[in-house]
Protein backbone atom coordinates (compact mmCIF):
# COMPACT_ATOMS: atom_id res chain seq x y z
CA UNK A 1 0.00 0.00 0.00
CA UNK A 2 2.74 2.04 0.57
CA UNK A 3 4.47 2.00 -2.46
CA UNK A 4 0.71 2.26 -4.17
CA UNK A 5 0.44 5.78 -2.22
CA UNK A 6 4.23 6.90 -3.01
CA UNK A 7 3.31 6.40 -6.70
CA UNK A 8 0.60 8.28 -6.50
CA UNK A 9 1.87 11.27 -5.07
CA UNK A 10 4.85 11.11 -7.27
CA UNK A 11 1.99 11.19 -10.46
CA UNK A 12 0.36 13.88 -8.61
CA UNK A 13 3.17 16.15 -8.16
CA UNK A 14 3.93 15.60 -11.77
CA UNK A 15 1.39 17.73 -12.63
CA UNK A 16 2.13 20.63 -10.73
CA UNK A 17 6.11 20.64 -12.73
CA UNK A 18 6.53 23.36 -14.97
CA UNK A 19 7.30 21.30 -17.44
CA UNK A 20 3.77 19.78 -17.44
CA UNK A 21 2.70 23.32 -17.10
CA UNK A 22 4.63 24.11 -19.80
CA UNK A 23 3.20 21.08 -22.46
CA UNK A 24 -0.32 22.25 -21.02
CA UNK A 25 0.51 25.86 -22.45
CA UNK A 26 2.14 24.47 -25.81
CA UNK A 27 -0.77 21.99 -26.24
CA UNK A 28 -3.82 24.98 -25.54
CA UNK A 29 -1.61 27.52 -27.81
CA UNK A 30 -1.40 25.35 -30.55
CA UNK A 31 -5.16 24.45 -30.51
CA UNK A 32 -6.40 28.34 -30.07
CA UNK A 33 -4.06 28.82 -33.61
CA UNK A 34 -5.74 25.80 -35.27
CA UNK A 35 -8.83 26.99 -34.61
CA UNK A 36 -8.66 30.65 -35.43
CA UNK A 37 -6.65 29.66 -38.87
CA UNK A 38 -9.42 27.25 -39.25
CA UNK A 39 -11.92 30.11 -38.78
CA UNK A 40 -10.20 32.65 -40.71
CA UNK A 41 -9.74 30.10 -43.95
CA UNK A 42 -13.52 29.23 -43.63
CA UNK A 43 -13.80 32.86 -44.05
CA UNK A 44 -12.21 33.25 -46.77
CA UNK A 45 -13.23 30.60 -48.82
CA UNK A 46 -16.67 31.98 -47.90
CA UNK A 47 -15.81 35.67 -49.14
CA UNK A 48 -14.25 33.98 -52.59
CA UNK A 49 -17.58 32.01 -53.04
CA UNK A 50 -20.05 34.47 -52.22
CA UNK A 51 -17.71 36.78 -54.71
CA UNK A 52 -18.02 33.96 -57.86
CA UNK A 53 -21.29 33.02 -57.14
CA UNK A 54 -22.01 37.33 -57.73
CA UNK A 55 -19.56 36.65 -60.78
CA UNK A 56 -21.85 34.01 -62.08
CA UNK A 57 -25.47 35.90 -61.53
CA UNK A 58 -24.14 38.67 -63.48
CA UNK A 59 -22.64 37.13 -66.47
CA UNK A 60 -25.95 35.50 -66.94
CA UNK A 61 -27.83 38.62 -67.04
CA UNK A 62 -25.22 40.18 -68.80
CA UNK A 63 -24.84 37.49 -71.56
CA UNK A 64 -28.15 37.71 -72.88
CA UNK A 65 -29.68 34.81 -71.59
CA UNK A 66 -32.67 37.18 -69.47
CA UNK A 67 -34.08 40.02 -69.96
CA UNK A 68 -33.84 43.19 -66.98
CA UNK A 69 -37.11 42.90 -66.14
CA UNK A 70 -37.00 39.03 -65.03
CA UNK A 71 -33.86 39.73 -62.40
CA UNK A 72 -36.67 39.38 -59.43
CA UNK A 73 -37.82 36.43 -60.51
CA UNK A 74 -34.12 35.05 -61.59
CA UNK A 75 -33.37 35.35 -58.31
CA UNK A 76 -36.03 34.05 -56.49
CA UNK A 77 -35.97 31.03 -58.31
CA UNK A 78 -32.17 30.39 -58.05
CA UNK A 79 -33.12 31.07 -54.25
CA UNK A 80 -35.95 28.13 -54.13
CA UNK A 81 -33.18 26.01 -56.72
CA UNK A 82 -30.34 26.01 -54.07
CA UNK A 83 -31.85 26.06 -51.17
CA UNK A 84 -33.21 22.63 -51.88
CA UNK A 85 -29.81 21.22 -53.05
CA UNK A 86 -27.47 23.34 -50.13
CA UNK A 87 -30.07 24.37 -47.09
CA UNK A 88 -29.66 27.57 -45.67
CA UNK A 89 -27.87 30.32 -47.10
CA UNK A 90 -29.53 30.99 -50.44
CA UNK A 91 -32.13 33.37 -49.54
CA UNK A 92 -33.21 36.22 -51.93
CA UNK A 93 -31.79 38.75 -50.27
CA UNK A 94 -28.29 36.86 -49.76
CA UNK A 95 -28.02 36.38 -53.40
CA UNK A 96 -28.56 39.54 -54.08
CA UNK A 97 -25.86 41.11 -51.88
CA UNK A 98 -23.95 38.90 -53.45
CA UNK A 99 -24.42 40.41 -57.17
CA UNK A 100 -23.88 43.74 -55.52
CA UNK A 101 -20.87 42.05 -53.97
CA UNK A 102 -19.38 41.30 -57.07
CA UNK A 103 -20.07 44.47 -59.12
CA UNK A 104 -18.79 46.84 -56.29
CA UNK A 105 -16.22 45.04 -55.92
CA UNK A 106 -14.43 44.04 -59.29
CA UNK A 107 -10.88 42.05 -59.40
CA UNK A 108 -8.73 45.12 -59.37
CA UNK A 109 -10.43 45.82 -56.18
CA UNK A 110 -11.36 42.52 -54.43
CA UNK A 111 -12.44 42.45 -50.90
CA UNK A 112 -10.66 41.93 -48.10
CA UNK A 113 -10.65 38.48 -46.13
CA UNK A 114 -10.23 40.23 -42.56
CA UNK A 115 -14.23 40.79 -42.64
CA UNK A 116 -16.73 38.75 -42.27
CA UNK A 117 -19.57 38.25 -44.97
CA UNK A 118 -21.91 39.96 -42.29
CA UNK A 119 -19.26 43.04 -42.56
CA UNK A 120 -19.44 43.04 -46.24
CA UNK A 121 -23.90 43.06 -46.19
CA UNK A 122 -23.36 45.99 -44.17
CA UNK A 123 -20.77 47.50 -45.96
CA UNK A 124 -23.06 47.04 -49.21
CA UNK A 125 -25.53 48.74 -48.07
CA UNK A 126 -23.96 52.29 -48.61
CA UNK A 127 -24.75 53.55 -51.80
CA UNK A 128 -21.94 55.94 -52.00
CA UNK A 129 -18.36 54.47 -53.04
CA UNK A 130 -16.20 56.98 -50.78
CA UNK A 131 -18.56 56.00 -47.75
CA UNK A 132 -18.12 52.12 -48.34
CA UNK A 133 -14.30 52.35 -48.95
CA UNK A 134 -13.15 54.13 -45.65
CA UNK A 135 -16.10 52.18 -43.53
CA UNK A 136 -14.19 48.73 -44.87
CA UNK A 137 -10.69 50.18 -44.28
CA UNK A 138 -11.34 51.68 -40.49
CA UNK A 139 -13.04 48.50 -40.06
CA UNK A 140 -9.84 45.82 -40.65
CA UNK A 141 -7.77 48.89 -39.07
CA UNK A 142 -9.89 48.79 -35.64
CA UNK A 143 -11.14 45.39 -35.94
CA UNK A 144 -14.52 46.64 -35.26
CA UNK A 145 -17.29 44.03 -34.69
CA UNK A 146 -20.21 43.96 -36.88
CA UNK A 147 -22.33 45.87 -34.00
CA UNK A 148 -19.62 48.32 -34.00
CA UNK A 149 -19.83 48.79 -37.46
CA UNK A 150 -23.15 49.51 -37.34
CA UNK A 151 -23.11 52.13 -34.97
CA UNK A 152 -20.23 53.94 -36.72
CA UNK A 153 -22.29 53.83 -40.17
CA UNK A 154 -25.52 55.07 -37.91
CA UNK A 155 -23.06 57.87 -36.46
CA UNK A 156 -21.96 59.23 -39.87
CA UNK A 157 -18.39 59.01 -38.53
CA UNK A 158 -17.16 59.29 -42.74
CA UNK A 159 -19.43 62.51 -43.17
CA UNK A 160 -18.38 63.89 -40.00
CA UNK A 161 -14.43 63.29 -40.07
CA UNK A 162 -14.67 64.89 -43.98
CA UNK A 163 -16.30 67.49 -42.47
CA UNK A 164 -13.87 70.78 -42.96
CA UNK A 165 -11.71 68.90 -45.26
CA UNK A 166 -11.02 69.45 -49.04
CA UNK A 167 -11.42 67.17 -51.73
CA UNK A 168 -8.20 65.59 -51.51
CA UNK A 169 -8.43 65.26 -48.13
CA UNK A 170 -11.83 62.94 -48.32
CA UNK A 171 -10.53 60.95 -51.13
CA UNK A 172 -7.14 59.88 -48.62
CA UNK A 173 -9.67 59.38 -45.64
CA UNK A 174 -11.90 57.14 -47.81
CA UNK A 175 -8.88 55.49 -49.64
CA UNK A 176 -6.64 55.09 -46.69
CA UNK A 177 -9.34 55.61 -43.54
CA UNK A 178 -8.49 57.60 -40.27
CA UNK A 179 -4.69 57.69 -40.46
CA UNK A 180 -3.86 58.80 -36.81
CA UNK A 181 -0.08 60.68 -36.65
CA UNK A 182 -0.90 64.16 -35.37
CA UNK A 183 -3.24 65.33 -32.58
CA UNK A 184 -6.12 67.13 -35.04
CA UNK A 185 -6.67 63.28 -36.58
CA UNK A 186 -8.42 62.09 -33.10
CA UNK A 187 -10.82 64.78 -33.23
CA UNK A 188 -15.09 64.39 -34.09
CA UNK A 189 -16.87 67.05 -35.30
CA UNK A 190 -19.03 66.76 -33.66
CA UNK A 191 -18.77 63.82 -30.71
CA UNK A 192 -21.83 61.71 -30.71
CA UNK A 193 -23.38 60.11 -27.56
CA UNK A 194 -26.19 58.64 -28.97
CA UNK A 195 -25.38 54.96 -26.82
CA UNK A 196 -26.12 56.80 -23.78
CA UNK A 197 -29.74 57.02 -24.58
CA UNK A 198 -30.14 60.75 -23.13
CA UNK A 199 -33.45 61.97 -24.71
CA UNK A 200 -33.49 65.63 -26.00
CA UNK A 201 -34.25 68.27 -25.05
CA UNK A 202 -33.01 66.86 -21.45
CA UNK A 203 -29.86 68.00 -20.27
CA UNK A 204 -27.54 65.74 -17.66
CA UNK A 205 -25.67 67.67 -14.90
CA UNK A 206 -21.97 67.82 -16.11
CA UNK A 207 -21.18 64.60 -13.00
CA UNK A 208 -24.29 62.52 -14.70
CA UNK A 209 -22.47 63.09 -18.55
CA UNK A 210 -19.44 62.22 -17.17
CA UNK A 211 -20.79 59.19 -15.18
CA UNK A 212 -22.79 57.75 -17.94
CA UNK A 213 -19.60 58.23 -20.16
CA UNK A 214 -17.76 55.84 -17.94
CA UNK A 215 -20.58 53.28 -17.23
CA UNK A 216 -20.42 53.33 -20.96
CA UNK A 217 -16.90 53.25 -21.43
CA UNK A 218 -16.85 50.43 -24.26
CA UNK A 219 -18.48 52.59 -26.40
CA UNK A 220 -16.96 55.93 -25.50
CA UNK A 221 -13.59 54.48 -26.57
CA UNK A 222 -15.53 53.61 -30.00
CA UNK A 223 -16.38 56.84 -30.27
CA UNK A 224 -13.36 58.24 -29.23
CA UNK A 225 -11.49 56.25 -32.00
CA UNK A 226 -8.72 53.64 -32.36
CA UNK A 227 -5.17 53.95 -29.64
CA UNK A 228 -7.24 55.42 -26.54
CA UNK A 229 -6.69 53.67 -23.08
CA UNK A 230 -8.59 55.01 -20.24
CA UNK A 231 -6.17 56.13 -17.54
CA UNK A 232 -9.32 57.75 -15.00
CA UNK A 233 -11.75 59.68 -13.85
CA UNK A 234 -12.31 63.07 -11.40
CA UNK A 235 -7.74 62.77 -11.72
CA UNK A 236 -6.80 64.48 -9.22
CA UNK A 237 -3.77 67.01 -9.60
CA UNK A 238 -1.90 69.45 -6.79
CA UNK A 239 0.29 72.94 -7.34
CA UNK A 240 0.50 74.56 -3.98
CA UNK A 241 -1.27 72.77 -1.74
CA UNK A 242 -4.71 73.63 -4.27
CA UNK A 243 -6.11 70.42 -5.64
CA UNK A 244 -7.77 70.28 -9.10
CA UNK A 245 -8.93 67.67 -10.86
CA UNK A 246 -9.49 66.65 -14.47
CA UNK A 247 -12.99 64.82 -15.68
CA UNK A 248 -11.63 61.94 -17.53
CA UNK A 249 -7.79 61.31 -17.96
CA UNK A 250 -6.90 59.04 -21.32
CA UNK A 251 -3.73 57.85 -22.62
CA UNK A 252 -2.82 57.21 -26.75
CA UNK A 253 -1.07 54.94 -27.55
CA UNK A 254 0.03 56.07 -31.06
CA UNK A 255 0.36 59.49 -30.33
CA UNK A 256 2.23 58.49 -27.09
CA UNK A 257 0.58 61.35 -24.80
CA UNK A 258 -1.79 62.11 -22.15
CA UNK A 259 -5.66 62.82 -23.73
CA UNK A 260 -7.19 65.49 -20.86
CA UNK A 261 -10.87 65.60 -21.74
CA UNK A 262 -13.17 68.26 -19.26
CA UNK A 263 -17.04 68.11 -20.15
CA UNK A 264 -18.89 71.22 -20.25
CA UNK A 265 -22.92 71.53 -20.26
CA UNK A 266 -23.14 74.84 -20.73
CA UNK A 267 -21.13 77.69 -23.26
CA UNK A 268 -17.61 77.40 -22.73
CA UNK A 269 -15.65 80.33 -20.91
CA UNK A 270 -12.55 81.74 -21.35
CA UNK A 271 -11.57 80.66 -17.61
CA UNK A 272 -12.35 76.88 -18.82
CA UNK A 273 -9.69 77.27 -21.43
CA UNK A 274 -7.16 78.84 -19.34
CA UNK A 275 -7.86 75.96 -17.01
CA UNK A 276 -6.93 73.22 -19.57
CA UNK A 277 -4.18 74.97 -20.39
CA UNK A 278 -3.13 74.62 -16.35
CA UNK A 279 -4.02 71.00 -16.70
CA UNK A 280 -1.96 70.52 -19.78
CA UNK A 281 1.20 72.19 -18.47
CA UNK A 282 0.90 69.79 -15.17
CA UNK A 283 0.94 66.75 -17.29
CA UNK A 284 3.65 68.10 -19.33
CA UNK A 285 6.07 68.51 -16.33
CA UNK A 286 4.79 65.87 -13.39
CA UNK A 287 3.04 63.05 -15.73
CA UNK A 288 5.60 62.61 -18.78
CA UNK A 289 7.86 60.24 -18.81
CA UNK A 290 10.71 59.34 -21.20
CA UNK A 291 9.29 59.24 -24.68
CA UNK A 292 5.91 61.00 -23.78
CA UNK A 293 4.40 63.81 -26.41
CA UNK A 294 3.35 66.65 -24.97
CA UNK A 295 -0.60 66.17 -23.80
CA UNK A 296 -3.90 66.95 -26.18
CA UNK A 297 -6.49 68.47 -24.17
CA UNK A 298 -10.16 68.56 -25.25
CA UNK A 299 -12.78 70.35 -23.88
CA UNK A 300 -16.10 69.01 -24.69
CA UNK A 301 -19.09 71.36 -24.78
CA UNK A 302 -22.70 71.41 -26.22
CA UNK A 303 -22.00 74.62 -27.46
CA UNK A 304 -19.69 76.11 -28.91
CA UNK A 305 -18.87 80.09 -29.19
CA UNK A 306 -16.27 80.20 -32.36
CA UNK A 307 -15.03 83.62 -32.00
CA UNK A 308 -14.46 83.40 -28.13
CA UNK A 309 -12.43 80.18 -28.07
CA UNK A 310 -10.48 82.09 -31.57
CA UNK A 311 -9.54 84.72 -29.02
CA UNK A 312 -9.14 82.76 -25.66
CA UNK A 313 -6.93 80.23 -27.07
CA UNK A 314 -4.53 83.18 -29.16
CA UNK A 315 -0.89 81.90 -29.06
CA UNK A 316 -1.62 79.65 -26.73
CA UNK A 317 -0.90 75.43 -26.76
CA UNK A 318 -1.69 74.23 -30.37
CA UNK A 319 -2.80 70.79 -28.79
CA UNK A 320 -5.73 72.56 -27.03
CA UNK A 321 -9.08 72.03 -28.56
CA UNK A 322 -12.37 72.87 -28.06
CA UNK A 323 -15.03 70.36 -29.37
CA UNK A 324 -19.20 69.99 -29.37
CA UNK A 325 -20.76 67.22 -28.29
CA UNK A 326 -24.30 66.02 -28.71
CA UNK A 327 -26.79 63.49 -27.63
CA UNK A 328 -28.73 62.22 -30.71
CA UNK A 329 -27.42 60.86 -34.46
CA UNK A 330 -26.23 64.21 -36.65
CA UNK A 331 -28.59 65.01 -39.56
CA UNK A 332 -27.00 62.22 -41.79
CA UNK A 333 -29.02 63.81 -45.31
CA UNK A 334 -26.90 67.71 -44.34
CA UNK A 335 -23.37 65.87 -43.67
CA UNK A 336 -23.81 64.25 -47.40
CA UNK A 337 -25.23 67.34 -48.78
CA UNK A 338 -21.92 69.31 -47.59
CA UNK A 339 -19.49 66.03 -48.79
CA UNK A 340 -21.45 66.34 -52.37
CA UNK A 341 -21.10 69.78 -52.94
CA UNK A 342 -17.86 69.91 -51.23
CA UNK A 343 -16.69 67.34 -54.24
CA UNK A 344 -18.52 69.30 -56.62
CA UNK A 345 -17.24 73.03 -56.51
CA UNK A 346 -13.59 71.44 -56.02
CA UNK A 347 -13.73 69.24 -58.96
CA UNK A 348 -15.07 72.14 -61.07
CA UNK A 349 -11.97 74.07 -60.25
CA UNK A 350 -10.01 71.59 -61.53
Amino acid sequence: MAIKSNGLKIATDIWKTSEYKNLLSQISDTYSQGQFRAHQAVNTHLIETYWQIGQYIVEFEQGGNIKAEYGKALLANLSKDLTLLHGKGFSRSNLVYMRLFYQRYPKSQKPSHQLSWSHYVELLKLDNDLERGFYEKQAIAEHWSVPELKRQKASALFLRLAAGKNKDGILKLSSQGQLVEKPTDILRDPYVFEFLKIPEPHLPSETHLETLLCNHLQQFLLELGKGFTFVGRQYRITINNTHYRVDLVFYHRILRCFVLIDLKINDVQHHDIGQMNLYMGYFANEENTEGDNPPIGIIMTKNKDELLVEYATYQMNSQLFVQKYQLYLPNEEELRRELEMICQVEGGDE
